[in-house]
């Protein structure tokens, strides 16, 4: 847009006044800070005598349906043939329930509006058709205790987990209190191996997310993941955990 504008010899000022947005609005837009809108595209496009190519790149402007710290992991993790998960909070985005995302996604902060939730609900499920996809890929989950004794956890969600971590690509473990080691402390992470055999570690924040490749940090993740895991009730135990649960509701 920008090269269209200086072309013409238009100034920022002439097309904010033609659009009905600031300059430095128009300035924000073409540096990339925010958005552009299909409003400024078409007055640029007339304005600009650019002869609909601006106008074209209004289906571009759809929003994401994730947010934007989490996307290059989204796009691994379509490549996924093996996946391992450890979560210290709350129960991962592929294991949960619509009500239980709908109720995590709707009280977010800062809050969203309700189209974005509902985007963000229907796209989280959207994800979860990889549990079942052919070939299946491999699937360990690890919850801390305190992941399922959250106020959102309800008994549908419960009930969910032990339907997911009963299929035969899923192992679902559960990691009680009284064996929370340091290096169950310090965070939830993600690692998974692609069609490739490229292996990533991935750990989301709330101010900023990491996706690497770095070997050491591979290694440093999978090690601290195993030492999670050794301490964690095996699948049956961890079954039966989350039975009992589910009898005390």
């Amino acid at each position: 847009m920008k090269r269209w504008r200086t072309k013409a010899g238009v100034s920022r000022e002439e097309l904010g006044a033609a659009s009905n947005y600031a300059p430095d609005t128009i300035k924000a837009m073409e540096q990339g800070v925010r958005m552009p809108t299909p409003k400024l595209l078409d007055a640029a496009d007339e304005l600009l005598r650019a002869e609909g190519l601006l106008s074209a790149a209004k289906p571009y402007l759809r929003r994401h349906r994730f947010p934007a710290r989490a996307l290059n992991f989204m796009v691994q993790e379509r490549e996924a043939i093996n996946l391992w998960s450890y979560e210290v909070a709350l129960v991962q985005g592929l294991l949960q329930t619509e009500t239980y995302a709908r109720d995590l996604i709707g009280n977010f902060s800062p809050s969203v509006d309700a189209e974005t939730v509902e985007e963000r609900v229907l796209a989280r499920l959207e994800r979860q058709k990889i549990l079942s996809s052919r070939p299946p890929v491999a699937f360990t989950f690890v919850l801390y205790e305190a992941a399922l004794r959250g106020r959102l956890v309800d008994k549908e969600q419960l009930l969910h987990l032990l339907e997911v971590g009963a299929r035969r690509n899923i192992s679902l473990q559960v990691l009680p209190y009284e064996r929370g080691i340091p290096a169950a402390l310090s965070g939830s992470m993600v690692l998974l191996e692609t069609r490739n055999h490229e292996r990533f570690a991935f750990a989301e924040g709330p101010f900023a997310s990491e996706l690497t490749s770095e070997p050491e940090a591979v290694s440093a993740a999978t090690e601290r993941l195993s030492m999670i895991r050794m301490e964690a009730l095996g699948a049956e135990d961890s079954a039966r955990f989350l039975e009992r649960m589910v009898d005390e509701l």
